[in-house]
Formats: C-alpha cells, structure tokens, sequence
C-alpha cells in the first residue's frame, strides 16, 4: 500500500497543492513554518479524517478562505483507491472512498493504516494517562472494528452514567436507574480491558528490541500496562465503588483509568530520561506500532516521521534512517529542517526517494 497522489485546496499554508509521490521514502525540507508538518497532517486526515495537531477542522481552512479540500490516491493491492476529505466551515466533514460518502467516519478508520511521530508524542510521557490510553486505542482500532465500536459505546457509557450520578445527587432518580447500565458498562470494559492486554504484552517484546537497537544496549527500558481489573473484576469494583461514586457524582473506577508506564533505568522516564533517551524511547513505541500493525493487517502502514530528528544524535539518526529504509518498512515521509541531512543520508543508502525542498517549491 502507497500513496501514490496528494491534492490540497485552501488548507492551512496551501493555496493549491499537486505532488507526486514515491513509493518509498519522500522527504519534506525547509524552515519552520513553510508547511513540512502541514503535508504529513493532510496524509494523516486521509487516514483518521482528523488533524494529529491541536487544531478544529476550522483552524485548518486557509485564512481568509470558507472551505479545505484533501485528496489522496492510494494504491493498495495493485488497485487505485480514491480518499477525499472535504470541509465546508458551518458544515459537517465528508469523508469519500472512491466518491461514495461514508455515513460514520468511523467506518472509515483502518482502511489507510498509518502510524505517525511527531514533537508532540513527548507529551506521551509528561501529560496525563488519557493519551497513552489513546495511543493503545488508535492502534487496535486499526485492525480491530469491534474494538473501536466498543470504545466508542464505552465513553457514551461513562458520559451517561457520569450524568446519572450527578442527577442522583439532587435526588432526582433512584439506585436501579444507575445499576440497569452498569451490565452492559462492565461487559464492553471487559473486553476492551482483554484487548489492551493482549496487545500490549505483545508489543513489549518487540518494543525493547527497537529501543536497544537505537541505543546500542546502552539503557534497560520497560514499558507496563496498569488497569485497575487486574485487582479485581469490572462489576465488583463497580458495586464496592458505588457509594463512593455516588457521593462524588462520576464514575471512580473502569478501564478509562488504565495507563501505560514508562521507565528507564527502574525509574519513570520522564524524571530520568534525557530529551534525546526520551525521543529514542517514542521512536521505539512507534517502531513497534508499526510493526504490530503490520502484523495483524498482513500490511504494511504508511510511516509519517514529523521532525523526529531534533535532540538526537548523528549516529541515532542515521541508524534509524538505514531502519526504516529496509524491506520491512513500506512508504516512509519525513520532515525536516535540515537542507542536507536526509539529503545526505539517502545517498548513502541509495533508496528510492523524493525530496521536496519546501524553500525553493
């Protein structure tokens, strides 16, 4: 799978934007500012129909403009598939494979696997365990549809279940009201717990390969799942949780709690790690990603690297760049704000490539 095509109107820095792309590694270069991360979050709409920055689908309509357009040319299994993605300000979004609207966005997620790293991933580390939850959600989410339902069903849950308590609290509804949704909330926790499982004794191993790699066995690493239905069952913690919950008016317990942890050296990476044993940890989270998506979709996922190179040193970089540049790895982008760098890097791999120096477009 590749894209083989990227079209943008109105969005962000972009008035119009044609590029054809290669199959294996295309490298965007130029100064900060000038659009580099702008075209990564373009292939990253076409595949989650959402921007990866803290940005409205507003925010990312050119300035001045009423409306943005994405498409992508895709080919995936010797077959053309065309993605758009279509944004009218005061309208819904409009996600279309092969000109045929999806009636749910989330019918859409999976279809173009992809795995991104950009400067934001360190906020993995040092903000709260809402994103590391997200980060274990968006990877099973691309294979696994029953996953994603079950999320998706999990947090409307909560929402009303959250709003009961509160409802309870002024005295406007009895105990049955709150436990008739609590079945259903326990079983889809249940099996989203067992999938978060699954999944992350599963991409521990291959995980601390990629770190040591990188580091040259320099540093001991371990990443660990914590939830709290490793102590007991959903519905238990849900009944011995109850008046608890009532008296503070939100659910206290569930797998919206589970968290990954990250250490290094027998210490939490984030009091430990350097900025550059930091980057070289995410770096290996996202290998490994890859890696286990690969597998589960007998597929190779799209690779977006956003200025990953910064805080790292040559050695680290040109290793990871000779990575992802072998048969394993299938299309790779990557920003930069190096004018020679990649370029330099490329000729000595001698890989298919295409670099686009920004600057000079």
């Amino acid at each position: 799978m590749f894209l083989k095509k990227l079209s943008l109107f109105n969005f962000r820095n972009f008035d119009s934007f044609d590029l054809e792309i290669s199959e294996k590694i295309n490298c965007f270069i130029g100064d900060n500012g000038i659009g580099k991360t702008n075209l990564l979050d373009a292939i990253h709409y076409l595949a989650f129909c959402k921007s990866f920055l803290p940005l409205s689908d507003k925010g990312s309509i050119k300035y001045g403009e009423t409306f943005f357009m994405i498409n992508g040319d895709f080919e995936i299994n010797n077959k053309i598939e065309k993605i758009s993605c279509n944004f009218i300000k005061d309208k819904k979004k409009i996600i279309k494979h092969n000109n045929v609207e999806y009636d749910r966005l989330s019918e859409h997620i999976g279809f173009i696997p992809i795995v991104y790293s950009t400067p934001y991933d360190s906020n993995l580390i040092h903000f709260g365990s809402d994103l590391r939850r997200k980060f274990i959600d968006i990877i099973i989410s691309q294979f696994n549809k029953k996953y994603l339902k079950a999320i998706i069903d999990y947090n409307k849950i909560l929402v009303n279940r959250n709003i009961l308590l509160k409802q309870y609290i002024e005295k406007r509804l009895s105990i049955d009201d709150i436990e008739i949704w609590d079945h259903v909330f326990a079983e889809k926790g249940n099996y989203i717990f067992s999938e978060r499982k699954k999944l992350t004794s599963e991409i521990i191993p291959i995980f601390k390969n990629y770190y040591n790699k990188i580091s040259n066995n320099k540093e001991e690493v371990l990443l660990s799942y914590w939830s709290q239905l490793e102590e007991d069952s959903f519905a238990n913690l849900l009944s011995k949780n109850f008046d608890r919950d009532i008296k503070l008016g939100y659910s206290t317990v569930g797998i919206h709690k589970d968290d990954l942890l990250f250490q290094l050296n027998n210490d939490l990476i984030k009091r430990s790690g350097s900025q550059g044993q930091q980057k070289t940890f995410i770096i290996s989270l996202k290998l490994a990603q890859f890696d286990y998506l690969k597998k589960n979709l007998n597929l190779s996922p799209i690779l977006l690297l956003d200025d990953i190179f910064d805080k790292l040193d040559k050695k680290r970089v040109t290793f990871i760049a000779e990575l992802v540049s072998n048969e394993n790895f299938g299309q790779i982008f990557v920003s930069d704000t190096s004018y020679s760098r990649m370029p330099n890097i490329l000729k000595e791999i001698n890989i298919v490539n295409k670099i686009v120096n920004l600057s000079n477009n």
